[in-house]
């Protein structure tokens, strides 16, 4: 598959569209997404190794930059975490490029239990949580309380898509900082500009996005 052209971190966004993980319609998923005229699904991106390499290396550049500077906006760490499902992918691809050691939690079958922690790791590591997509932030934050529980330090999350609809606001009220390669709104406003949607199907999707955040972002 050749790459794409297109500038900054767009090629994923123009990727995912090509391999089928954009959609359009009337989603309800979960507690978050109710009647969403876009469904984003970045798991697709699973059956092209070549785009998953890809953006492990993106990944990897985008971290260590945000390390690096004067005033980092990551905080060092010496694991990672991938969320279920999809951010397992590549938090996966990541640490098979970095070496970085990589950990989860397993949600189980009793929704009454809380999850427990797979792979090794030692009390007081400091753990980068790595997922697919954000909405409200609720899978990263069920995924923290099990892995503070386990005395285990969460200061950031790095996320491939941003649905723009008050996660990071929400998290940073938990002392999680996130970062995002892409958001939803620069997604549409691409896909746009390729022709890829039309007009009202992109003002029906921004006024989803403005009228749909989470509510109040200081609670669980």
């Amino acid at each position: 598959m050749p790459r794409s052209e297109e500038p900054g971190n767009l090629w994923i966004a123009k990727s995912l569209f090509d391999f089928g993980g954009v959609q359009f319609g009337d989603f309800t998923i979960g507690r978050t997404t109710k009647h969403s005229p876009i469904y984003i699904n970045p798991r697709v991106l699973v059956s092209s190794p070549a785009t998953l390499k890809r953006i492990a290396k993106i990944l990897e550049d985008e971290i260590v930059a945000k390390l690096e500077k004067a005033r980092p906006e990551l905080q060092p760490f010496e694991m990672v975490a991938g969320i279920p499902l999809g951010g397992l992918h590549l938090a996966s691809a990541f640490s098979l490029r970095t070496n970085i050691p990589m950990i989860y939690v397993n949600p189980g079958s009793n929704p009454e239990k809380r999850g427990h922690i797979e792979g090794g790791f030692k009390v007081g590591q400091r753990i980068l949580i790595i997922d697919d997509l954000m909405t409200s932030g609720g899978s990263i934050l069920e995924s923290t309380k099990v892995l503070t529980a386990a005395y285990l330090d969460i200061k950031n999350a790095v996320v491939l898509i941003d649905r723009d609809q008050g996660g990071k606001e929400r998290l940073k009220n938990y002392g999680i900082e996130v970062i995002s390669l892409l958001n939803l709104k620069i997604m549409l406003n691409y896909y746009l500009s390729i022709h890829y949607i039309n007009e009202e199907l992109f003002a029906k999707c921004m006024l989803y996005l403005k009228s749909n955040k989470v509510i109040n972002p200081a609670k669980g």
